[in-house]
């Protein structure tokens, strides 16, 4: 997906943007892998994307999610601390990087999905890796409401994700609400995206793309009204 001409940056604001890794986070649907190729793009930058599809328990989560959690979850877990150690490669390390999930996501579905005594063994695991990644010099934290997300999953039209219950997004959306009121780890742009539609719209991307190069500490909330 190409925006329109003369939106994006100059190859000398290419090089001054202030984050060599930036992370896109937040719930199914929201847009993180839409927005982490449209920044690659604007960017010059390696494209990290989650291997979510590889997870041969995925599709019977969606189905009966209690039968096969653990499973899905530690599956999960060991994917992505495997390709988060391909970040610390000369040919990846020397480039920007744009992903569309931070490592720490894995914890927030976690306890989710997981029954106390499933999440006390994966808490054990997960300590003997989570130390070994690297952080993002941002992260950008995208919402919505649940029924916009619900729209944009029916929309994308992936089969396995036909049987996603909205109850599960709303607990998903307070889950990642929660994490994220309490984050301090890295720089963190929280863009609520109920009213922007970046993909199709160039001046929302613009309006995301120049909030993520004037975020460098702290959290900042974009939020645009249904009226603007």
């Amino acid at each position: 997906m190409r925006l329109s001409p003369g939106i994006g940056y100059s190859p000398s604001m290419q090089k001054a943007f202030p984050h060599r890794y930036i992370s896109i986070e937040g719930p199914i649907g929201v847009g993180k892998t839409t927005l982490t190729k449209l920044l690659c793009e604007e960017l010059n930058a390696q494209p990290f994307l989650e291997e979510f599809e590889d997870n041969p328990f995925l599709r019977s989560f969606y189905e009966d999610p209690k039968t096969v959690a653990f499973q899905t979850q530690v599956y999960f877990l060991m994917a992505r601390y495997k390709q988060q150690q391909r970040l610390e490669q000369p040919d990846l390390f020397s480039q920007r990087v744009v992903s569309d999930y931070i490592f720490a996501k894995d914890r927030i579905f976690a306890y989710l999905n997981l029954q106390d005594e499933e999440i006390k063994l994966y808490e054990k695991i997960y300590d003997l890796v989570g130390q070994q990644t690297l952080k993002p010099d941002l992260v950008v934290y995208l919402s919505a409401d649940v029924d916009t997300l619900m729209q944009r999953i029916h929309q994308r039209g992936r089969n396995y994700e036909d049987n996603v219950d909205p109850d599960y997004l709303h607990q998903l959306m307070k889950i990642y609400g929660d994490f994220f009121s309490h984050y301090s780890e890295t720089p963190l742009l929280m863009v609520d995206t109920t009213h922007l539609n970046f993909p199709e719209r160039p001046e929302d991307y613009h309006l995301i793309l120049e909030a993520i190069a004037s975020t460098t500490e702290g959290t900042r909330h974009l939020q645009k009204s249904c009226l603007t």
